[in-house]
């Protein structure tokens, strides 16, 4: 497999690493959305979350609220987003699961927030749709 994550993650690559485990490193991203931004990466190789064994994303998350913490006190972020895209459909760009840490700052330019826009569409069934949700959960 030729994954520049699962590289990156295992040590063949170098990165800033903000914290490591068994099971995952922390770095630095190097097309950062805001100073600070960071990538969470398992060592372990899932295309996504949704591919990614559920028994560990427990332990993904609890290291992404560390770091949200740290970016917080020693950055002085005024808040983070922790997200995950998934497909690129949804702006994944990597076929690898892994977890943003974006530290954000009160007096950053709105051009560098997270924004997810609406738009009118049709009012859907909901009925519709939680039935062929709940039909595959």
């Amino acid at each position: 497999m030729d994954c520049i994550f699962c590289k990156i993650a295992n040590g063949e690559i170098p990165s800033t690493t903000l914290y490591e485990d068994d099971d995952l490193r922390v770095i630095f991203d190097i097309n950062p959305t805001s100073a600070g931004h960071a990538l969470i990466l398992p060592k372990e190789h899932a295309a996504s979350l949704l591919e990614y064994p559920a028994e560990k994303l427990g332990h993904i998350f609890e290291i992404a609220q560390k770091v949200g913490k740290s970016m917080e006190k020693g950055l002085h972020a005024d808040g983070v987003n922790i997200l995950a895209n998934c497909r690129p459909a949804a702006g994944q760009s990597v076929d690898h699961f892994h977890v943003h840490v974006i530290p954000r700052y009160a007096n950053q330019p709105e051009k560098d927030a997270l924004v997810i826009e609406t738009h009118e569409i049709p009012k859907p069934d909901l009925d519709a749709l939680a039935k062929a949700i709940q039909e595959n959960l």
